[in-house]
């Protein structure tokens, strides 16, 4: 149970963060702002969380960079749109205050920090951009780059994607789509002496530059040291301290210490989701044949559920989580699949041989369609005219897979469709016909049973030179199949707040002192998402408007 007793504090602050993700640094940004001193505890030795591993992209409409790429939004085009995403999943009240006030956070962010640098993605639509409201010009941000030396000694603590680069190549997010088509498109080559002129200018400079996820954790520590805020990494909470039923405080495992923090006005859980804990994983996600194919950082395994439900929080969402198509890599971890899902010569099939989704649909959506079928695993069917125009899991084009893909079973590889099917299991028959169908769409340019090109999403990572960028024939052995697993970026489910972030019971009352944002509260898009950058722009808003209430900013 959370202690309650007066032992002496051995540290005290305004606010207690738990979790160095983009929530809590940006709560303890805000806090700072609002003249109170927080502390940031970090469970891992690096900092960054599910952060610093992501593309890093930022799902807040109307924000500065939005507007300086004259791409602001009617307040009520964006709340109808996202209304019609969520549904009545969420309270209304929670995606209202999300909308209305997540403008506020990222113009904070410019105005106390001189390193917050993002960039519009022009392009990457919105995922329903059919939807009323949806944006098909796209309403994500990310973190421009940013040479990693500034930390200094922190840096060797900045968790970042394990995706080695050749000679110190770095790209953006939005670059990453030129990158994948830079042999197909005239436009897109540029990156080619792009990427050469980094390679030069690394080698000469020095730098370490970072970008994704990792840019975005480095340009809010770099704010949080601006501000003198203190960053304990090797240190979880391991239990809330209650007086009189209100949290005024932690207990901190810290160099092998218990250290008790004293937080005057509450604790804010950031401390991301369940994903990397096998037991909660059995206990409230469907059963995936292995403990997980998770993104997540390795560290989140539901500290603060654990905590909130010590304290009798109320909980929802907690059998959804932010599905990611996946492939679980020979030498360990995984790769999620989004651009791949676009190569137009390929359909994802069932162990039936059959297509039963938009394989190009937005990754949320996929894996539900998945999970709903019993689909897992599933196979992605591509020729070599295929393999040879276009990348895969950072496998150039025309080069083969490694030895240890085969080996794995994770890639097959034959002469003809048959014998593919014959050995990844499936029916040949099936799988021979389902890829003359899907050829005779491409034909005709329309994919008659489930749309895929149909939505600007789709287009995004399709192959412009082509009449309808995600279709195109399979017909020019060897034939591939990949091996696709229904993987995960994080949770979803967690504590239930409200629009102030404040963690509620089952019977909607408040638990004093107590808030949480990220991860490990639920999630604001409900079952769905938005858009890239729809789990950091909520967590955060909700960080910051915690700190808000906190501070006796807001109302009750």
């Amino acid at each position: 149970m959370p202690g309650t007793d007066d032992t002496p504090w051995d540290h005290e602050v305004d606010i207690l963060i738990a979790g160095s993700g983009a929530g809590g640094m940006v709560g303890a940004i805000a806090a700072h702002d609002l003249g109170l001193r927080s502390l940031v505890v970090e469970k891992a030795a690096t900092f960054g969380g599910s952060t610093a591993l992501s593309g890093g992209g930022i799902w807040i409409p109307n924000n500065p960079t939005l507007r300086k790429a004259g791409r602001s939004d009617d307040i009520e085009d964006v709340r109808r749109y996202l209304h019609a995403v969520v549904g009545d999943r969420v309270p209304a009240q929670r995606v209202d205050a999300y909308v209305e006030r997540g403008p506020e956070v990222m113009e904070m962010l410019h105005r106390v920090s001189r390193h917050m640098e993002f960039s519009w993605c022009p392009g990457y639509s919105d995922y329903h951009p059919e939807l009323p409201g949806g944006s098909a010009a796209g309403r994500t941000i990310e973190p421009r780059p940013i040479d990693a030396r500034k930390l200094g000694d922190e840096e060797k603590k900045l968790l970042g994607m394990d995706i080695p680069m050749p000679l110190g190549l770095w790209f953006t997010g939005y670059e990453a789509r030129n990158l994948m088509f830079m042999w197909r498109e005239w436009k897109t080559r540029r990156m080619l002496f792009v990427a050469a002129w980094r390679v030069v200018s690394n080698f000469f400079l020095r730098r370490h530059m970072k970008t994704l996820g990792s840019a975005l954790v480095a340009r809010l520590r770099l704010t949080m040291r601006d501000q003198g805020i203190h960053l304990w990494t090797s240190a979880p909470v391991t239990e809330l301290i209650t007086r009189e039923g209100r949290v005024v405080g932690a207990v901190v495992e810290r160099d092998g210490t218990f250290v008790r923090v004293r937080a005057r006005l509450g604790v804010l859980l950031a401390t991301g989701g369940f994903e990397r804990d096998p037991a909660l994983r059995k206990q409230h996600l469907p059963e995936l044949g292995r403990p997980d194919f998770s993104a997540g950082a390795p560290t989140n395994t539901g500290d603060g559920h654990r905590l909130g439900a010590q304290l009798g929080a109320a909980f929802d969402l907690m059998d959804d989580a932010w599905w990611m198509p996946s492939i679980a890599l020979p030498r360990g971890g995984v790769f999620p699949l989004v651009s791949e899902r676009c190569i137009p010569g390929m359909v994802i099939v069932n162990r039936e041989g059959k297509r039963f989704v938009n394989e190009a649909s937005p990754y949320v959506n996929f894996v539900h369609a998945q999970l709903e079928g019993g689909h897992v695993p599933v196979y992605e069917i591509f020729d070599a005219k295929a393999r040879g125009r276009y990348q895969f899991a950072g496998i150039l084009p025309g080069k083969d897979f490694p030895r240890s893909f085969y080996r794995s079973g994770l890639v097959t590889k034959a002469d003809t469709l048959p014998e593919l099917a014959s050995r990844i299991g499936v029916p040949g028959d099936a799988l021979e016909a389902t890829v003359a169908r899907f050829n005779g769409f491409a034909a005709k340019r329309k994919d008659e049973d489930f749309h895929r090109g149909d939505s600007p999403y789709d287009n995004y990572y399709g192959d412009h030179s082509l009449p309808n960028p995600n279709l195109d024939t399979i017909d020019s052995g060897p034939y591939y199949a990949v091996r696709i697993e229904a993987g995960d970026l994080g949770t979803k489910g967690g504590l239930v707040t409200d629009v102030h972030g404040r963690v509620l019971q089952p019977d909607g009352t408040v638990i004093p002192g107590l808030y949480a944002t990220g991860n490990a509260s639920a999630a604001v898009m409900g079952n769905e998402y938005a858009g890239a950058g729809a789990t950091i722009g909520p967590a955060m808003v909700f960080g910051y408007l915690a700190m808000e209430h906190a501070a006796g900013k807001s109302a009750s």
